[in-house]
C-alpha cells in the first residue's frame, strides 16, 4: 500500500513537474518588440499603436519593450515590406489599416497580406462625413444638393493619401450622387481636420478620432456615417449630441458603406505560440479600462477577431478591395 501511494505521488510530481516545463516554454519576447505603423504620426493607426504602447507599459503586460516605428513610405508599403522581409522574427509586429489592400492593389508593390501572418483584428474603424460647423448643411440632403448644384469639381474633399480608404470613399460618394469632387490628398486625419476647419475644403470622411477634439469645440459639424448601423455610444459630445445620434449614409438616401480594419500582424513563419503570445496579450489590452476609454473616444466598432474567422474575413476584403479599386480606377497595370 505504501509502495503504491509513493507511485502515485512520484507520478503526480511528474506530471506537475512536466506540465511546469511546459509552461515555462511557452514563448515570450526576449528582447525589444517593434510595432511597426505602416502611416504617418498622428493618424488612427498610429494613434491606436500608441495608445497600446501606453497600456501595455502602464499595467507592466510585456517584459519587454513595445517600441512604435512610423514607416509611412509609399502608402505604407515601406512598413509591409520591412515586416514581410523579416520572417522568423517574432520581435516585429504591424498593425495595419485598409492599406493593407489599397497600397499593392495601388502601386503594385510585391506584397499581399498572404506574406504576413495574422494574429486578431482589434477594432474597425468607423468614417464620418464631416463638414465646417459655419456650412449651412444640417443633413445629407442639404449637402448633396448643394454638391450636384456646384459646378463639376468645384467642391474640394479633402483626405489622407492618393487611391486610399479616403477617396475610395469619396469615389462612392461620386457614384451614389451623381456630382464630382476635387479630391484634395494630405498627410493624415490631423491635418484634414485642420484643413476643412479653416475651410480649405468642404467636407472630409475622417475617422471619428480624428475629428473628435473639432466637433467637441463646435468647429465641425458630422452629417453621417458609413457603417450599416449607428455607432453604439451614447455619451453627449457636442450640442447634447452623441455618436449614437448620428445617422447612417444609407439612412439618407447616400448608399455607401465602409470600414476600416485595424489589426494586427506578424512576420512570416510565425510560429503557433508565438501568435498566441500576442493573442493573449491584445486580449490582456481589450481588458483594461484604458482601452475601452479609447474605443470610446474614437467610437470604434469593437468586433474582435482571430484565427481563421479574422483570416477569411481579411481575405473577403480583400476582394471587395479589388472591386472597389477597379471600378475607381485606381488599380496599378500590373493588377
Amino acid at each position: 500500500m505504501y509502495r503504491s501511494i509513493l507511485s502515485i505521488a512520484f507520478s503526480a510530481a511528474a506530471a506537475l513537474g512536466a506540465s511546469s516545463i511546459a509552461a515555462s516554454a511557452a514563448w515570450e519576447p526576449v528582447r525589444p518588440v517593434e510595432f511597426i505603423v505602416p502611416a504617418g504620426t498622428g493618424g488612427g493607426a498610429d494613434q491606436m499603436a500608441r495608445t497600446i504602447q501606453g497600456i501595455v507599459t502602464k499595467h507592466n503586460l510585456m517584459k519587454q519593450p513595445l517600441v512604435v516605428i512610423n514607416k509611412s513610405g509609399g502608402a505604407g508599403g515601406e512598413g509591409f515590406l520591412d515586416v514581410k522581409a523579416s520572417q522568423n522574427n517574432p520581435h516585429k509586429i504591424i498593425i495595419t489599416l485598409s492599406n493593407l489592400f489599397t497600397t499593392p492593389l495601388a502601386t503594385g508593390i510585391p506584397f499581399n497580406w498572404k506574406d504576413l501572418t495574422p494574429v486578431a483584428m482589434l477594432a474597425l474603424d468607423e468614417f464620418v462625413l464631416w463638414v465646417n460647423a459655419e456650412k449651412p448643411y444640417k443633413n445629407v440632403k442639404d449637402y448633396v444638393d448643394a454638391l450636384k448644384q456646384a459646378s463639376p469639381g468645384s467642391m474640394k474633399m479633402g483626405g489622407t493619401g492618393s487611391k486610399q480608404e479616403d477617396q475610395i470613399i469619396t469615389v462612392g460618394i461620386e457614384k451614389a450622387s451623381g456630382a464630382k469632387f476635387t479630391y484634395i490628398p494630405y498627410k493624415g486625419g490631423g491635418e484634414v481636420a485642420v484643413q476643412l476647419v479653416g475651410n480649405h475644403v468642404d467636407s472630409t470622411v475622417n475617422n471619428p478620432i480624428e475629428a473628435i477634439a473639432q466637433w467637441r469645440g463646435g468647429k465641425l459639424r458630422p452629417l453621417c456615417v458609413f457603417d450599416g448601423k449607428p455607432m453604439a455610444y451614447d455619451e453627449p459630445i457636442a450640442d447634447g449630441k452623441a455618436w449614437k445620434d448620428i445617422p447612417t449614409c444609407k439612412s439618407q438616401g447616400l448608399d455607401m458603406e465602409y470600414l476600416m480594419l485595424r489589426g494586427i500582424f506578424m512576420a512570416p513563419k510565425a510560429t503557433k505560440d508565438q501568435v498566441a503570445y500576442y493573442i493573449d496579450l491584445f486580449n490582456k489590452v481589450r481588458a483594461t479600462p484604458d482601452w475601452q476609454e479609447f474605443m470610446k473616444s474614437g467610437a470604434f466598432n469593437t468586433t474582435f477577431m482571430t484565427g481563421d474567422d479574422y483570416a477569411k474575413w481579411v481575405e473577403t476584403e480583400e476582394k471587395r478591395h479589388q472591386v472597389l479599386m477597379k471600378e475607381a480606377g485606381f488599380l496599378a497595370p500590373s493588377n
